[in-house]
Parts: structure tokens; sequence; C-alpha cells
């Protein structure tokens, strides 16, 4: 009896030991919607935060997924809607088909309530074997459209095209090629 009784302090103070040190001297985990991993909080004044190596990952319908991550990000607030600000982003778009579609920028600004991004500066956008460069492209889940504008060069195997407008369509996959003054839509194909 005497045996089971020390037993059973030791056992006792070894999970008054666990749970202190789980509760008092492990930081928790730092968990925000949609799996933010964040790795360094650098500050956390009022209520924006600069965050290293911040990632979103939302399913969208269809077994549709898109992730997007950045080097250095900051969180604001406006009208209680987290605006996310990032920089060295690659945004990554996986359709039912498990076909990857990567959107690459120095910046971007991220809507985490509707899941709107804004792409900017050097954007370089990686579908199969076709590169599309521009200085902007907007993600809108809203009204189901990526608009790629300023500079845009299309990459292909056959050939380049050039163009001040891209609008593509994410439901129907219905691409427009435009100009915005009455000029022509270069094409240069290679033989």
């Amino acid at each position: 009896m005497k045996r089971n009784i020390q037993i059973a302090l030791l056992l006792l103070i070894v999970i008054l030991c666990i749970t202190f040190y789980n509760i008092y001297l492990i930081e928790p985990e730092k968990l925000i919607s949609q799996k933010k991993l964040i790795e360094v909080p650098i500050s956390e004044d009022n209520q924006n935060n600069l965050i290293k190596n911040l990632k979103y990952e939302i399913k969208l319908e269809n077994n549709s997924q898109y992730i997007i991550s950045s080097e250095l990000s900051e969180i604001t607030y406006e009208n209680n809607i987290e605006i996310v600000n990032m920089q060295n982003v690659i945004g990554t778009f996986i359709d039912d088909k498990n076909i990857p579609l990567t959107i690459k920028s120095l910046k971007a600004v991220y809507n985490n309530s509707n899941y709107n991004t804004n792409f900017s500066e050097n954007v370089r956008i990686e579908y199969l074997d076709n590169t599309v460069l521009s200085e902007n492209v907007y993600v809108d889940f809203t009204n189901n459209l990526i608009t790629i504008s300023n500079n845009v060069r299309y990459l292909g195997l056959r050939g380049t095209i050039l163009a001040d407008n891209i609008k593509i369509d994410l439901i129907t996959k219905e691409i427009q090629i435009y100009m915005d003054d009455s000029d022509n839509v270069k094409i240069e194909i290679l033989s």
C-alpha cells in the first residue's frame, strides 16, 4: 500500500512538472485563421504587425486551392478587415487536376476576408510551359477574374505576345488579350 502511494505521488509530481513546463516555459503557438504559419514576429505595436515567412492556405470550390506566402508581411486592419502588405511573394493556384499556376512578385496586398490579392512589381506568372511578365496582377475571387496589366509580355513555346492587358475568367478559363488604346496586340511567332 505504501509503495502504491509513493508511485501515485511520483506520477502526480511528474504530471505537475510537465503541466508547469507547458504552461509557463513553452511559448504558445501563434495560430491565425486559414493555417497561417508564423515563424518570427518582429513587432507587435498597436494593431500592425510585421511577420516573417507568413503563409495562407485557402481551400476553394471544386477541390482547388490557393496558397500565398511571403518573406515579410505587415498585417493592418481597415474597417475591421485584415489587410496584409507582403514582400517577396509567391501565390499558387492548384486546380482540381492538380496543375499549379504560380505568381511571383516583389509586393502584394492580400485581403483576408475575400482572398483578393493585388500583386505588383516584377510579376512573373508560370503555368505549364508558359510565362507571363507584367507589373500588376489582380486576383479577384469576388468576380472570379484575374487581370494582368502594365507592360504585359507572354512568353510561350510558339512565340511572344506584347499587350497592355490580359483578363482570365477563373470559371470558364476564357482569356481576353487587349490594348488600352487603338494599337494592336503585338505577336511574334517563332518558327
